[in-house]
């Protein structure tokens, strides 16, 4: 037996956050089927709905924190679940009501972003930091693209390289671009982990200075940048023209506008499809074109690929969350990359990067591929 819900207000928001879909939910188990923690451990979505629709939550479970918000489910759901919703409603109900405690390192993040708008509790003065050197501009009403990049790539110096080679090729295409101080964290993994205030916070901090710089278009590198800009900024206010960098360079090469000469090797590239520009947003062909573009390159499909790929394991605020050595997606998919035979992996998420090369050096399986941002690898082709 689960204990009760101790609160009706409890009850209350998870019914008008997820409401809706709880009464649709008919029991049929696809979600379980589909989700990729079936191979892990024991996660059982619809378990979790059917006490939700009575009312017994037992909000000290880790299955709670597991969703990865990979909308494998959604995708295949015979009744239009909005599952994602559910299961941020749930947490919604820890985070703002404080009827259980969190995963102590999404703690932190929390914490952190509340205190200097980015997970890593850095100095805010330092979020453009990764640019000293390279000649970008400030961004005016005169420039045509703000370039945004994820906290992930501002921050951590693992993966600082992906962002500079995203601007240097953006240079070399001679778009007009610059970038803008006081931004802070777009905040979609925060409102995936339950933390809605949070979200509206940040969205209103860099809608508002968005805004008032006279910012129309905006270049972004995460996925989940573009998901929460496109989808989710315009409930606060926030309405901006948003371009992935993997739609932008393939319309730049597919243009001329940006010539690529290859580094005179026949690389055999895989490519690795990330959940929020994949499922959630159907960005599929696009990477494909610009890896295409690249002469010597032949692109070697990993198994699954496009709608079935396996999740790098760091959506819905799990980036910020402690995994188990033994329960990381990205090994797994880490060793379907190995198994195509490529000399490269590339992605263009920062999360499935930062994921996938944790896999590599941590010696998962057997690796002597390079694992690369899409940016890097046409920075290389230059």
């Amino acid at each position: 037996m689960f204990p009760q819900t101790p609160f009706q207000e409890v009850a209350d928001l998870i019914n008008e956050n997820g409401g809706e879909s709880l009464r649709l939910c008919y029991q049929c188990g696809i979600c379980s089927a589909s989700c990729p923690w079936r191979d892990y451990t024991s996660f059982l979505p619809r378990r979790m709905f059917k006490e939700a629709q009575h009312g017994l939550i037992n909000f000290e479970s880790d299955a709670i924190w597991r969703c990865v918000t990979c909308n494998k489910c959604v995708e295949r759901c015979p009744r239009g679940v909005s599952i994602i919703d559910i299961m941020r409603a749930l947490r919604r109900a820890i985070i703002g009501m404080g009827i259980a405690e969190p995963p102590s390192a999404l703690a932190s993040a929390l914490r952190n972003l509340t205190a200097t708008g980015n997970p890593m509790g850095e100095a805010p003065e330092n979020r453009n930091s990764w640019a000293e050197g390279l000649d970008i501009k400030p961004f005016d009403a005169a420039t045509e693209y703000l370039f945004f990049p994820c906290c992930v790539t501002a921050y951590d110096p693992a993966i600082r390289n992906s962002i500079v080679a995203t601007a240097k090729v953006l240079t070399a295409s001679d778009l007009n671009f610059g970038i803008i101080n006081g931004s802070v964290c777009c905040g979609e993994s925060v409102r995936k982990a339950g933390d809605e205030d949070l979200f509206k916070q940040l969205a209103g901090t860099n809608t508002t200075l968005f805004t008032g710089a006279k910012v129309k278009k905006i270049i972004v590198t995460s996925p989940h940048c573009y998901h929460t800009f496109i989808n989710e900024y315009p409930e606060t206010g926030g309405c901006f023209e948003v371009i992935h960098i993997s739609q932008l360079l393939a319309e730049l090469t597919a243009n001329g506008q940006l010539k690529l000469k290859g580094d005179g090797t026949n690389r055999k590239i895989t490519y690795h499809d990330p959940c929020y520009l994949g499922r959630h947003n159907g960005i599929y062909e696009e990477p494909r074109k610009v890896i295409k573009a690249i002469p010597g390159v032949e692109l070697l499909e990993m198994q699954p690929a496009k709608a079935d790929s396996l999740c790098c394991g760091g959506g819905g605020g799990r980036i910020w969350m402690e995994t188990k050595r033994t329960e990381r997606f990205s090994d797994k998919r880490l060793q379907q990359a190995v198994d195509t035979g490529a000399d490269t992996l590339v992605t263009s998420c920062p999360y499935c990067l930062s994921n996938l090369r944790d896999s590599s050096n941590n010696q998962a399986v057997p690796v002597g591929l390079s694992i690369i941002d899409i940016s890097e690898c046409i920075a290389q082709a230059l």
